[in-house]
């Protein structure tokens, strides 16, 4: 049986964030020396920080919050493949490493895994490749970089190409140790109301006993 493999960025203040954006800064204003009983912690934080799940409202004015999406395609099984070697997940891309119907997919890029370290370029998710994943019934994509666009882009392609066939965004996954085979995953987002983003604890685990441990 396999175990568990979290897949989440550890979440602490050396945390790289979007330049610019809230960085997450966790404290502790009040001590248990001070009540007498107990410490009480405090964050702030942007709702994309670390592994997060991205809602419509982040990149449209009336795109549904994250409360709004549905529940049921943040749990369940996902196929995990590794496209390090393209530039761009597109089609062609794609095709090389899965054929078959999926609703998750988790994407492993050249992107070394370091999240106390922003990085300069990402791989992004072009128009097609968001096609391609609606022909095999993706409802979910996850990626180990901070967007699924080019970091300097204003027009969101790839965000806005998704929306379009219904595929809900997972970002910032941590995938370097896991080896390309099908899991079932768990990486709920937090219920909250309003909110275009939500932080994520990513888990992953083989299906059926595969050998799909970490490396």
């Amino acid at each position: 049986m396999g175990v568990w493999i979290d897949i989440s960025q550890p979440i602490n203040n050396n945390l790289a964030c979007w330049p610019g954006d809230q960085s997450f800064h966790f404290h502790t204003p009040v001590t248990k020396e001070m009540t007498g009983s107990v410490n009480i912690g405090r964050i702030t934080t942007s709702t994309h920080v670390g592994t997060h799940a991205d809602a419509p409202y982040h990149f449209m004015e009336d795109g549904k919050r994250i409360l709004d999406l549905e529940i049921d395609r943040y749990i369940g099984p996902c196929k995990v493949i590794d496209l390090s070697a393209f530039d761009e997940i597109d089609e062609t891309a794609l095709k090389s490493k899965v054929k078959e119907d999926t609703e998750r997919l988790l994407i492993r890029t050249s992107l070394p895994n370091n999240p106390e370290q922003f990085p300069t370029d990402v791989t992004p998710i072009t128009s097609d490749g968001a096609a391609y994943m609606h022909f095999l019934g993706v409802k979910l994509v996850g990626v180990d970089t901070p967007s699924v666009d080019p970091l300097s882009s204003k027009e969101l392609v790839g965000h806005h190409a998704l929306f379009k066939h219904d595929i809900n965004i997972l970002e910032n996954v941590m995938l370097d140790q896991v080896v390309e085979g099908d899991y079932e995953m768990i990486a709920l987002p937090l219920p909250l109301q309003d909110a275009d983003g939500s932080l994520v604890r990513a888990v992953i685990k083989p299906i059926n006993g595969g050998n799909h441990d970490a490396k």
